[in-house]
């Protein structure tokens, strides 16, 4: 099981501030999800990599 995060994403909760898109941030766990069992276990990521926890 991994953890992600899709980053600071503009939205209507945030009227739109975030300096990503959706569908953006949508690519990013959708990549996560998609990394199969080949892919980390157990991590926090962001488009870039890991992050620590």
């Amino acid at each position: 099981m991994n953890a992600t995060t899709p980053g600071y994403c503009a939205t209507d909760l945030n009227d739109h501030a975030g300096h990503r898109t959706p569908e953006q941030g949508a690519s990013v766990i959708a990549g996560v999800a998609l990394l199969g069992d080949g892919g980390p276990t157990g991590a926090f990521l962001a488009e870039d990599g890991p992050l620590p926890w």
